[in-house]
């Protein structure tokens, strides 16, 4: 009885060994995604389940948009589960360095400055810089940026895109927003005059909001910004063993799907009221 209390009891404790490393292994298989989950068309947050949706992570809805269709595609090209964490954006650097996330995609641009911290992909996705205006506004017209000279404009708080304001001669720089929807906002009501965007993310803001427009300047008279501006790719932890497969499965990704897919997401995108 006593040898069979024994080999109970020691496959009790090997099985409490083995427990965590099983569970660790079944973490491995998922891949943790960070994204704000409310900047359309990249990526936002839904209540229906669609085929082009993953679930968040908490039971906080469906993630969709452009973001999340890379995502999927790279979860599928890795043979692992995609999982959405949505996370504010200034906690998603944190988030890869901890070890929280696995990787951010969430229409993050390489700048120099992030990559002091973070290592990124190769792009899969390059945009331009405009500004959202109202359309009665008088900047509206606007085709350089010196024809904006007196406009209060804003960009979203540690982007890159408040660092460029500084370029439009003359202008009253606001405080830096946290969101796009409190820009569309701010915008809208008159507090400010407009906010620095991405083409794709100001052309969802105003079909979303018809009182809105943007501007798109003259070659050579708009924002000076270096590729790694305004090329977007997935945020690394330094060092990632995920970089090269990443690398792998975007370079096998043809521009006309990446286009049609942010094509698909503007059609998609909620509209505000």
């Amino acid at each position: 009885m006593k040898n069979l209390t024994r080999i109970v009891a020691l496959m009790m404790l090997i099985v409490m060994i083995l427990a965590p490393a099983a569970l660790a292994d079944d973490t491995k298989k998922q891949l943790r995604v960070g994204m704000e989950c409310n900047y359309a068309p990249f990526n936002w947050t839904q209540v229906e389940e669609t085929e082009y949706t993953v679930p968040i992570e908490g039971g906080m809805g469906y993630a969709d948009g452009y973001d999340v269709q890379i995502a999927k595609q790279i979860a599928d090209g890795l043979g692992m589960e995609l999982v959405i964490v949505k996370t504010e954006w200034d906690g998603l650097p944190m988030g890869v360095m901890s070890d929280y996330l696995d990787a951010i995609i969430a229409g993050m641009s390489p700048t120099e400055e992030r990559k002091a911290t973070l290592d990124f992909s190769d792009a899969y996705y390059t945009s331009e810089l405009v500004v959202v205006v109202r359309k009665d506004s008088k900047f509206a017209g606007a085709k350089s940026l010196e024809e904006l000279s007196g406009a209060m404009i804003t960009g979203q708080l540690n982007t890159f895109h408040e660092t460029v304001i500084q370029q439009i001669p003359g202008v009253i720089q606001s405080v830096s927003m946290e969101t796009f929807p409190a820009m569309v906002v701010a915008t809208r009501t008159g507090a400010v005059d407009g906010y620095v965007a991405e083409k794709p993310g100001a052309e969802a803001d105003c079909l979303a909001n018809p009182d809105l427009t943007y501007i798109v300047f003259d070659e050579g008279k708009g924002f000076v910004a270096s590729e790694g501006d305004v090329s977007i790719a997935v945020g690394l932890k330094k060092g990632s063993p995920l970089a090269e497969q990443i690398n792998a499965i975007l370079a096998q990704i043809p521009q006309e799907d990446r286009e049609a897919m942010m094509s698909g997401a503007k059609e998609r995108q909620p509209l505000a009221e």
